[in-house]
C-alpha cells in the first residue's frame, strides 16, 4: 500500500472523480473536447496532486495539497457553467 492510499481525502477525491465522470457523461457530445475534458481532467487532478504530493517532504507536500485545491476551484468553476448552460441539473450541481 502507497502512503497516500492511507489518506481519507485521497479516497475522497478518487470517489469525487468518479461522480464527476458520471455526471459529465450527460453533457452534450460536442462538448467532449470542451468542458467535459476540462472537467473531468480537473477533477483526476485532485487525487493525482494529492498522490504525488505524499511523496515528497512535508514543505513540497504543502505545494501539492495547494496545487489539489486549486483544482477543486476549477471543478467547482467548471460546473457552475455547466449547470449555466443546463449541462447539469439543480441535484446534479449540488
Amino acid at each position: 500500500m502507497f502512503n497516500f492510499e492511507k489518506l481519507e481525502v485521497w479516497h475522497k477525491a478518487v470517489a469525487f472523480a468518479g461522480l464527476v465522470y458520471r455526471l459529465s457523461k450527460g453533457f452534450p457530445t460536442d462538448e467532449r473536447f470542451g468542458l467535459t475534458n476540462q472537467i473531468r481532467r480537473a477533477a483526476i487532478s485532485i487525487a493525482s496532486n494529492i498522490a504525488e504530493g505524499s511523496a515528497r517532504p512535508p514543505a513540497d507536500f504543502a505545494k501539492f495539497i495547494g496545487y489539489a485545491t486549486g483544482s477543486v476551484y476549477e471543478v467547482i468553476t467548471q460546473a457552475i457553467v455547466a449547470r449555466n448552460e443546463r449541462f447539469l441539473g439543480g441535484p446534479e450541481y449540488e
